[in-house]
């Protein structure tokens, strides 16, 4: 049974090879799956709920938001006009401590009825209010927004990534930051590539945002208060308020944009 050893040696060494190779391969990608929520099927919005400025919780006009090969997709096809329908489809749990990461591609159409600065833009709204407490001509949710943006093609940078904040303040290098739109340092991202987008949320202390594996913003105490969203039930917006939780909502805002591998990780 001699001859036996060196063939089971060797079977030895290549099943030892090929896991030491998967674990590598799992230290790259972030480490193991154990923890990690997906918040979207890949099939279709259950478990999501749609609010669009001018219509009613639950309405998606015109198909706004749809599913297609595993991607959420924000299209327009079906309007006759923008009318400031801005969109927002939220994950019907709230969450407070979290690791949230996702993908994003802009296409090429834009609504040119929609207000210039939307072009090559949206976003992933966090702490938000219950859709279900927004009035039918509120425009957009007390919420803060993990803001993204691509270049526009003439060269100069346009970071992804960035802090906005309708109805809310936050804490940047020390003070409240009087800016609704904080940049972040990421580099700009041109054409219709993926990028990964992760937020690191933990209550209403320390927030983080990470484009492409590299942090790019941080601040801290998001709070009630600001400007920019409109048309709220004012027993809701309670300046100071400090936003310990929320609901993370997907933007439709008159440019097309696809997600996918939208996940989760709730943190202690």
């Amino acid at each position: 049974m001699n001859y036996l050893r060196p063939m089971m040696n060797k079977l030895t060494l290549i099943c030892f090879c090929a896991l030491l190779f998967h674990s590598c391969a799992l230290l790259r990608s972030g480490g193991n799956q154990k923890g990690w929520i997906n918040l979207f099927n890949g099939k279709d919005l259950s478990g999501w709920t749609i609010k669009i400025h001018h219509h009613e919780v639950g309405d998606n006009y015109g198909n706004t938001f749809r599913v297609k090969d595993g991607i959420i997709q924000v299209r327009y096809d079906q309007y006759d006009k923008f009318n400031e329908r801005y969109g927002h489809l939220y994950f019907d749990q709230p969450y407070a401590h979290y690791h949230l990461q996702l993908e994003y591609r802009f296409t090429g159409r834009w609504r040119t009825d929609a207000p210039s600065y939307t072009i090559k833009n949206s976003g992933v709204m966090f702490h938000s209010q219950d859709p279900r407490t927004m009035p039918k001509e509120q425009d957009w949710p007390i919420s803060v927004e993990m803001q993204f943006l691509a270049g526009l093609g003439d060269g100069k940078p346009r970071p992804t990534g960035n802090m906005c904040s309708p109805g809310t303040d936050v804490i940047f290098q020390g003070k409240i930051d009087p800016r609704h739109c904080i940049e972040s340092t990421s580099k700009t991202y041109e054409g219709e590539q993926w990028v990964k987008a992760e937020l690191i949320v933990r209550g209403d202390s320390l927030i983080t945002h990470i484009i492409n594996g590299d942090t790019v913003l941080q601040y801290s105490k998001p709070q009630i208060g600001g400007g920019v969203a409109n048309r709220f039930d004012p027993k809701v917006k309670i300046d100071g308020t400090p936003l310990r939780s929320g609901f993370i909502a997907l933007q439709s805002e008159g440019q097309e944009i696809d997600f996918r591998n939208i996940r989760l990780k709730p943190l202690k």
